[in-house]
């Protein structure tokens, strides 16, 4: 499943480079590697819940730190 949200983001951006692309579902609440991955793939939005907002947004703050490295 993995390669395939990957694949959706690349894909997406590389025919509308302007095109967001943003996912919503549990998973990047629920799993913060999940959260990094996507950000790794270059997502541009997610949906969390709320109780994780601020701990996602500071995994997400400080995995983005990492890649403009």
């Amino acid at each position: 499943m993995k390669r395939l949200v990957k694949q959706v983001i690349e894909v997406a951006h590389a025919h509308e480079p302007r095109r967001k692309v943003g996912i919503c579902g549990q998973a990047p609440s629920d799993f913060p590697e999940f959260a990094e991955f996507l950000v790794e793939c270059g997502i541009d939005s997610m949906s969390l819940n709320p109780d994780a907002v601020i701990s996602t947004r500071l995994h997400v703050a400080e995995v983005e730190k990492g890649i403009k490295k």
